[in-house]
C-alpha cells in the first residue's frame, strides 16, 4: 500500500453504538438521604433488594419488591433517568435525588 495514502477504520453496522431505549430497575424511595445510605450499605453487605424495598420504600412499587418493570428512556423524571440509562448497563445506583426523594435503583437490564 502507498505509504501517502490513509486508512481509516471502518465500522460495520453490528458494532455501531446502539441507543439503549428500554429498562428494567427495581428501586427504593425513601424522604432522608441518610436512610437512603444506611439502606445502600446493607445492600453492598448482600441484603435483599426486595425486602428492603417491601419494609422501607414509600413507593407503591414496594408492594413488588421495588419492581418498576420495564420502562422507556424519558418515562421517569430527569435525574433518575439518567442514573439508568448511563454508567454500566446493570447494578446498583444512588442514592438518586429527585422531588420525590431519595432512590436507590438496582438496573436488571437496558436493551
Amino acid at each position: 500500500m502507498p505509504e501517502n495514502r490513509s486508512v481509516r477504520p471502518t465500522r460495520s453496522p453490528s458494532q455501531s453504538r446502539k441507543v439503549e431505549t428500554h429498562a428494567s430497575a427495581l428501586h427504593i424511595l425513601v424522604k432522608e438521604e441518610s436512610l437512603a445510605l444506611a439502606l445502600l450499605e446493607k445492600l453492598k453487605k448482600g441484603d435483599d433488594f426486595g425486602k428492603l424495598a417491601r419494609a422501607h420504600s414509600t413507593c407503591p412499587s414496594k408492594k413488588r419488591g421495588g419492581d418498576l418493570g420495564e420502562f422507556r428512556r424519558g418515562d421517569m423524571v430527569a435525574a433518575f433517568d439518567k442514573a439508568v440509562f448511563s454508567g454500566p448497563a446493570t447494578g446498583l445506583r444512588g442514592p438518586i435525588k429527585t422531588r420525590f426523594g431519595f432512590h436507590l435503583i438496582k438496573v436488571l437490564y437496558r436493551r
